[in-house]
């Protein structure tokens, strides 16, 4: 299945939504990812951290109210029920909220990270 590029300007302004968000919550390490042309599931990825289940949860919710209210009605969201990960799935942009100790463990952004694209061919990761 081909998804089509998101508008970009709706795009970089549900980016500074969900960033501003996640600041505003006190999140670590925010970071976001440009997708578009990598990836089939999104065109952009939010990366934050929370010291505990209660902000990662609070956090979840605030970006799912502020998305609401930007007109996202299709939002879906995995493990908001007290884990050290919560995905949201805001359509064009992926939002992970992860403990630092999952966010190690699962290290996304060396996934996803555009460093990946300056590394030559066999080169370890």
């Amino acid at each position: 299945m081909i998804r089509e590029k998101a508008e970009v300007s709706r795009l970089e302004m549900l980016q500074a939504l969900i960033v501003t968000s996640l600041e505003d919550d006190k999140a670590e390490n925010v970071i976001a990812l440009d997708l578009a042309g990598r990836a089939s599931f999104a065109d952009r990825m939010v990366i934050a951290s929370g010291l505990a289940d209660r902000q990662i949860a609070a956090m979840a919710a605030h970006l799912e109210e502020k998305l609401h209210k930007a007109g996202l009605k299709r939002i879906q969201m995995e493990g908001a029920g007290g884990s050290d990960w919560v995905l949201i799935d805001a359509g064009d942009i992926v939002i992970h909220l992860f403990k630092p100790e999952a966010r190690a463990l699962y290290a996304l952004e060396r996934m996803w990270g555009s460093d990946l694209d300056d590394e030559e061919p066999g080169e370890p990761v």
